[in-house]
C-alpha cells in the first residue's frame, strides 16, 4: 500500500508524468508543458496571475487545455472546486472543448467515475469543470471559478463580456486565469492582456506570456513542417491568415489591400484575348450592378460620382505546383467585359451568349446579392451546376478576400497585358482597395466610395473562387504548353 501511495504521488506531482502514465493518448510536448507548469504554480499558490498563451494553429493548444483540466480534476476531486472554461461560441467551440476533456477522462484511472450534468458540466468526485459560451446573450452570472478560469480563442472574445461576467467569477478565490488564442489585431482582448503581461514581466520578472509560433513544432515534427510550408506556399508569407495563425504576428485593422509587390505579382504575360483557344479551360466571375434605362456605359461612367457597373472577367485556368505534392488552380484573366446602366433583360441574354457560345466556361461564380439575385438565378437555370450563386455576407465576402489574397501571393492570379479602359479601371481599383480585419478572423475589402467602385475587384475575387472549383485533369491528359513571352526569348 505504501508503494502504491508513493506511485500515485509521483504521478500526480507533475503534469508530464500524469499525461504519459494516465492519459497516455497524446503525451504533452515541452512547449505545452512550459505554460502549464507556470499556471499550476499560480493555482497552488493562489497567486491570481492572468496568463496569455499563444500557440500557432494545430500545435495542440486545445489538447494542452483539456489535459490541464483533467489533471486539476484529479488533484481536486477530494477537496472540491470549480474550473470555468469559456469560448466565444457554444457551437462548436465549447462543445469541442467539453468533448476533449471527456476523451482525456476516459482513461484507466477515471473511466466510469466521472459524470456529465446538464450538457455543460463535467464532474470528477467533488471537482467540476463548467463550460460556458461567451456570446452576448449567454447567462453565466452566478457561477464561481475557484480553481481556474480559462478563456479560449480570446482574440475573438468580447472584452466587455469577459470583464462584466467572467472575470468576477474568480474574485473571492483570487483565481488564476488563462487566455488562449492566436494573434489578430491590437484591439483584441488577448492582445491587450498580452501587452499588460509583458509590462508586468518587465517589472517583476514573473513570466505571464507564453508564445510559440509554428517553427517550434516544426523542429519536432517533419509532418507539421511539411504541412505549414505548403500553407505558406498556398497563402503567401504575408497573407493575414498565415501571419496571425502561424507566425503569431498582428495585422493592422485597416490598410491597403495590396502592397506594391502584390500589385507587381498580378501582372501577367498573356495579351487580352477576343475568344478562346482550343484545349484550354475557362471560368468566369461576374459582379452585378444596378441598371439605368436612360443612359449607359461611358455616359454614366463620366458622372461624378460615377455609377457602379456590371463586370464579367474571363479567366484561363491551369494548375500550378506550389509545394511538393500540392498543386492549386491558377487563373489568368484574358478578357473583361464592362457594362454600366444596362437593362438586366438585355444583359442576361448577352451574358449567357458570352459564357456558353463564346467562351464555353466550365464554372461561373456570380454575385447573387440584391439586384444580382435575379440574373444569377436565371444563369443557374440555364447553366445548371456550372453556376455558383454567391450571396454576399460578412463571412462569404471575407472568404472571397482571403482567397484572392492567397491566389495573388502564390502567383496564381494574373491579369492580362494591356492598356484598354477595362485594364486601367482594374488597376485603379486594386491600387485604391482597402482591407479591414474584424473580430472572428474575418476581413472586408472595398474601395472608398469617394475614390470609386470595387466592381472589378469583386469580380476578380469571384473569378478566383470559380477557378478553385475546377478539377485537375487526369495525369494522362495532354495539356498544350502556352507561349507566355512574345519576344522570342525563353
Amino acid at each position: 500500500m505504501a508503494v502504491l501511495k508513493e506511485a500515485l504521488k509521483h504521478i500526480l506531482k507533475d503534469p508530464e508524468v500524469f499525461s504519459r502514465c494516465v492519459i497516455k493518448r497524446r503525451p504533452l510536448r515541452p512547449y505545452q508543458l512550459e505554460p502549464m507548469r507556470a499556471i499550476l504554480a499560480s493555482v497552488y499558490g493562489r497567486q491570481g496571475h492572468v496568463f496569455t498563451v499563444e500557440f500557432a494553429r494545430q500545435m495542440g493548444k486545445n489538447e494542452a487545455s483539456a489535459q490541464l483540466e483533467c489533471y486539476l480534476l484529479n488533484l481536486f476531486q477530494r477537496v472540491g472546486g470549480n474550473v470555468v472554461k469559456a469560448a466565444p461560441t457554444f457551437k462548436p467551440q465549447v462543445i469541442n472543448s467539453k468533448m476533449r476533456l471527456e476523451n482525456c477522462l476516459d482513461n484507466a484511472w477515471n473511466a466510469g467515475r466521472w459524470r456529465g450534468h446538464w450538457s455543460y458540466i463535467v464532474q470528477l468526485g467533488n471537482a467540476s469543470v463548467f463550460f460556458f459560451s461567451g456570446e452576448a446573450g449567454s447567462q453565466v452570472v452566478g457561477a464561481t471559478a475557484n480553481i481556474l478560469l480559462e478563456i479560449d480563442e480570446a482574440q475573438d472574445f468580447s472584452e466587455s463580456k469577459y470583464l462584466k461576467d467572467f472575470r468576477p467569477m474568480g474574485s473571492t478565490a483570487n483565481v488564476t486565469t488563462v487566455l488562449y488564442g492566436t494573434a489578430w489585431t491590437e484591439d483584441t482582448l488577448l492582445e491587450k492582456q498580452k501587452q499588460s503581461n509583458l509590462e508586468l514581466q518587465r517589472r517583476d520578472g514573473v513570466r505571464r506570456h507564453f508564445q510559440y509560433d509554428w517553427q517550434v513544432l516544426a523542429e519536432l515534427s517533419p509532418e507539421y513542417r511539411k504541412y505549414v510550408e505548403a500553407e505558406r506556399a498556398r497563402l503567401g508569407e504575408d497573407h493575414p491568415l498565415f501571419k496571425t495563425q502561424y507566425k503569431l504576428e498582428l495585422v493592422s485593422g485597416t490598410a491597403g489591400m495590396f502592397s506594391p509587390t502584390q500589385l507587381a505579382q498580378m501582372k501577367g504575360k498573356l495579351p487580352r484575348m477576343e475568344g478562346p483557344e482550343p484545349g484550354y479551360t475557362y471560368v468566369a466571375g461576374v459582379d452585378f450592378a444596378g441598371e439605368d434605362e436612360e443612359a449607359q456605359d461611358a455616359a454614366l461612367r463620366a458622372l461624378k460620382p460615377k455609377k457602379d457597373s456590371t463586370v464579367l472577367l474571363i479567366g484561363e485556368v491551369d494548375f500550378a505546383t506550389i509545394a511538393q505534392g500540392l498543386s492549386e488552380p491558377r487563373v489568368q484573366v484574358v478578357r473583361t467585359y464592362w457594362w454600366t446602366g444596362r437593362p438586366h433583360r438585355e444583359l442576361y441574354e448577352q451574358l449567357l451568349d458570352l459564357l456558353t457560345q463564346v467562351w464555353g466556361v466550365v464554372r461561373v461564380a456570380a454575385d447573387a446579392s440584391g439586384v444580382g439575385a435575379g440574373v444569377a438565378s436565371f444563369l443557374a437555370q440555364a447553366l445548371g451546376d456550372r453556376v455558383d450563386q454567391v450571396v454576399f455576407s460578412a463571412k462569404s465576402k471575407s472568404e472571397l478576400g482571403f482567397g484572392l489574397l492567397a491566389a495573388v501571393n502564390s502567383g496564381r492570379f494574373k491579369f492580362y497585358l494591356g492598356d484598354d479602359p477595362e485594364a486601367r479601371e482594374f488597376w485603379f481599383e486594386c491600387e485604391k482597395a482597402q482591407s479591414q480585419v474584424r473580430a472572428g478572423v474575418t476581413m472586408s475589402f472595398y474601395v472608398d466610395p469617394q475614390d470609386g467602385h470595387d466592381d472589378f475587384l469583386v469580380a476578380a475575387a469571384l473569378l478566383v473562387r470559380a477557378a478553385g472549383t475546377v478539377q485537375r485533369p487526369p495525369a494522362s491528359a495532354v495539356v498544350q504548353a502556352r507561349q507566355l513571352y512574345l519576344d522570342g526569348v525563353y
